[in-house]
């Protein structure tokens, strides 16, 4: 996998994809992506018609389904502008997985125009506008776990620079760092004790090495983690990578007051 778009991105006017992540269960994520954006400098828009990026119907070998909804993630994300996900996993499947289902040139070549302009948040941040440090500051101990699909990105390494430039935030190293949480979208779905398995040892991991929350740029990953955690009674907080850059501005006082009327 590559990245996404290895050029920098000409204004800050962006579109971003929520997810359907963000939309049934992590809206709070999508909140504080928002915010980060709004603060480095971007016109955020959100386009309305957005449904899913097709990667489920994709993953599940059902191309003909996810074909269709690609197509109209293609039309919904129209024009120039880059194309922001709070996501590694949906960013790569629409840089990444969606060219592979189509084998006519002509709607091959609208997809990869898509992809082309499709950046992971923290990929978008660092290696898109530049933000080499991040400011504020947030007094807690995180573990930090690097997502399948965001490997062979810059992705994980991005979110490692913000996190590690912030003040009074400590990453803590675990065993098996790159091992899998065993979510992987329908692959928890059949094969459900595997992929418990899975995610059970990760926690053992990441557990063993005392962090306050698990943060990740993937909600799927944290949704699984969470809930093997709270089933086996060892609960952990998550947390998206976009709210702790979030807090660590609130924590400062970098937040614009909202005054509702």
């Amino acid at each position: 996998m590559t990245p996404s778009n290895p050029s920098r991105p000409s204004g800050k006017r962006i579109q971003f994809m929520a997810t359907c992540l963000c939309d049934a269960f992590y809206d709070e994520a999508a909140i504080a992506t928002v915010q980060v954006l709004e603060h480095v400098g971007c016109s955020v828009e959100f386009p309305e018609a957005q449904t899913c990026c097709g990667q489920p119907a994709f993953n599940g070998g059902d191309w003909k389904a996810s074909r269709k909804v690609v197509r109209h993630t293609v039309k919904t994300f129209a024009g120039e502008h880059p194309v922001v996900v709070p996501s590694g996993s949906c960013a790569g499947m629409l840089f990444h997985g969606a060219p592979l289902e189509f084998e006519h040139e002509a709607d091959r070549a609208e997809v990869e125009s898509l992809g082309r302009r499709t950046w992971e948040l923290a990929d978008y941040l660092v290696n898109g506008l530049g933000v080499a440090a991040w400011p504020g500051h947030y007094r807690a101990t995180i573990a930090f776990h690097r997502s399948c699909h965001s490997r062979g990105t810059p992705s994980g390494e991005a979110a490692l620079t913000l996190l590690r430039s912030i003040e009074g935030l400590q990453i803590v190293e675990f065993g098996e760092a790159e091992q899998c949480c065993g979510f992987g979208g329908t692959f928890s779905v059949s094969f459900p004790n595997i992929s418990a398995a899975m995610g059970a040892l990760k926690l053992d991991h990441i557990i063993a090495a005392k962090p306050e929350a698990i943060v990740s740029a993937d909600m799927s990953c944290l949704m699984h983690l969470s809930g093997l955690a709270e089933k086996a009674g060892r609960a952990i907080p998550t947390l998206h990578f976009a709210q702790v850059l979030r807090d660590a501005l609130a924590n400062a006082n970098l937040l614009p007051v909202v005054v509702e009327s």
